[in-house]
């Protein structure tokens, strides 16, 4: 395995490498800046803004994660968007008011972002954590999600769906070497291939003073300090807001992940009749990092899909 970059990480360089690894054509360097939007006093929410038009899309991603696992899928719509990086992970601030993952107190503060990056948006996609966020948005911020495509996640997940996520976030907060912090995420993700999640934790860590290796978000640090307890998170009682969302949704489910099973579809059919389950062949739980191409397919799809 290759060592880390250190401080040579440039967070807009490795796109070639999604190119090259998904087999799409390399068009030269994509336009896309970061930026951050204030949501509250001395609190701000970052995100990938991609492309110079308004934005026609905003994703959201899972627990754990950040923007950069959306590279691949955005490269393959070639459409503007934002990707954000949610509350507590990636370059955006920790939620303060709550220690736990609560999709509403993150729904509020991505609307804000929205509202300044993306007020336009034709639809919002959310995966995992992301979805439970983009539910709880478009039950308190309706007026920001003209549709909804919910990527592997639905509110029926619980602690046994979800138990090696857990594990996974709740793993040593700091590594020796990048190899080591590389290595982990090699086993707990089978299904994604080495360069991928290579990129994923250049992405996802950042390297000490003393050349050790932590994650950027803050999922699973010690009690007592800064940090998101993903231990405490229940989504069941999103159900009725989900139900009640009065735009189109349309819910990825991954093959191989044991998430979203088929207790929940029949529970979403139920719910929403009238809106498609699609199941994504040899995809986990992150669609987005096993099928890219397939979930871009998709979103592109349900986009120019008339309304309901």
């Amino acid at each position: 395995m290759s060592a880390g970059p250190g401080s040579s990480y440039d967070e807009f360089s490795l796109f070639a490498e999604n190119v090259g690894e998904a087999g799409l054509v390399w068009k030269g360097q994509p336009e896309v800046r970061r930026q951050s939007v204030e949501v509250v006093p001395s609190r701000m929410v970052s995100a990938l803004v991609w492309g110079a038009e308004p934005a026609e899309l905003v994703l959201l991603h899972g627990g754990g994660q950040n923007a950069h696992t959306w590279d691949t899928v955005a490269l393959a719509l070639e459409r503007p968007l934002v990707a954000v990086d949610l509350p507590g992970h990636g370059h955006s601030d920790w939620p303060a008011d709550s220690p736990n993952l609560d999709p509403g107190a993150m729904a509020d503060d991505v609307a804000v972002a929205i509202g300044v990056l993306a007020p336009g948006a034709r639809a919002v996609v959310g995966m995992s954590l992301g979805g439970a966020t983009a539910i709880a948005l478009a039950t308190r911020h309706p007026e920001l999600v003209a549709k909804l495509v919910l990527v592997d996640i639905t509110p029926g997940v619980d602690g046994d769906k979800t138990s090696d996520i857990v594990a996974f976030l709740a793993g040593p907060e700091t590594f020796a070497s990048f190899d080591e912090i590389l290595e982990r995420t090699i086993q707990f993700n089978p299904t994604r291939t080495i360069s991928s999640l290579r990129r994923g934790v250049l992405h996802n860590a950042v390297q000490r003073d003393d050349g050790t290796w932590t994650w950027r978000h803050q999922i699973g640090r010690p009690a007592g300090g800064t940090g998101l307890h993903v231990e405490r998170v229940d989504f069941a009682s999103q159900w009725d807001d989900l139900e009640h969302i009065g735009v189109p949704v349309l819910l990825a489910r991954g093959s191989l992940s044991p998430v979203v099973d088929d207790d929940d579809v029949a529970e979403f059919r139920r719910r929403r009749p009238t809106d498609a389950v699609v199941v994504v062949g040899d995809a986990g739980h992150s669609i987005q990092g096993d099928q890219p191409l397939e979930l871009a397919r998709i979103i592109t799809g349900f986009l120019e899909s008339p309304a309901n």
